[in-house]
């Protein structure tokens, strides 16, 4: 009989649709820390990895697969003359910010798609790069929370993408070995951070990175969804 198997979901890209979810928060976001100059907002947000052509942000980015505090980082030097700010404090700001202005946009029925993984007997957790406070923010409005046996952001002690400390906290959450682990996510550190941690790397579409990408980073397998997963299974 075949050991039971644990899935690791990224959350923005794979979850949620990360345009749909994350482009209006990135947009009042940057206006807001621009103090209302659009031109200064835009350049944030190109700093960011945005394409002001497409409205879409590019793979790997800080925007696309940057914690906060990368992108506080970032940003701290390219705001307009004030009152210095922190990284600290942009982080603070960012915290409360974006899931405030998020459009949370599932990429498919989660509630029954979850139901249908946890009936084969299949472990679920989610680690995403947003914060933990984001993570609640953004699947709240799905009652999906209660589904994972792991659910973690860049803050809750588990360490950084792609560093393999959220795999190896929820192997020590489900008593499963790394080999038994799929980690799926929409870019290339949520591949590494698989590999980094000896499990296996699936690729989504629903995010910023092609199937190319997403090779390239050592995905075992690429999906257009996670909707797909069922019948794969």
């Amino acid at each position: 009989m075949q050991a039971p198997l644990g899935i690791l979901f990224d959350k923005d890209g794979t979850l949620l649709e990360y345009h749909a979810t994350w482009m209006p928060a990135n947009h009042a976001v940057a206006l807001e820390l621009a103090q209302g100059d659009l031109n200064t907002a835009h350049h944030l947000l190109r700093a960011g990895g945005w394409d002001q052509a497409t409205d879409r942000v590019a793979s790997g980015s800080p925007l696309a697969a940057g914690d906060l505090e990368d992108i506080a980082t970032l940003w701290q030097d390219l705001l307009p003359d004030g009152p210095v700010r922190t990284i600290e404090s942009i982080v603070a700001y960012l915290d409360s910010a974006f899931p405030a202005n998020m459009v949370p946009t599932p990429v498919c029925d989660l509630p029954a798609l979850l139901t249908q993984l946890q009936a084969r007997n299949i472990a679920l957790g989610v680690a995403t790069a947003d914060s933990a406070n984001g993570l609640r923010m953004s699947l709240a409005p799905f009652d999906i929370l209660h589904r994972f046996a792991f659910a973690v952001g860049f803050d809750s002690g588990h360490g950084r993408k792609p560093e393999p400390g959220m795999v190896h906290g929820f192997c020590a959450a489900t008593d499963l070995p790394p080999d038994r682990i799929w980690v799926i996510g929409d870019n290339r550190h949520d591949i590494e951070m698989a590999l980094s941690a000896g499990a296996t790397g699936i690729g989504v579409l629903t995010g910023t990175s092609s199937a190319e990408e997403l090779r390239a980073a050592g995905a075992a397998m690429i999906l257009d969804s996670i909707a797909a997963l069922p019948e794969m299974l």
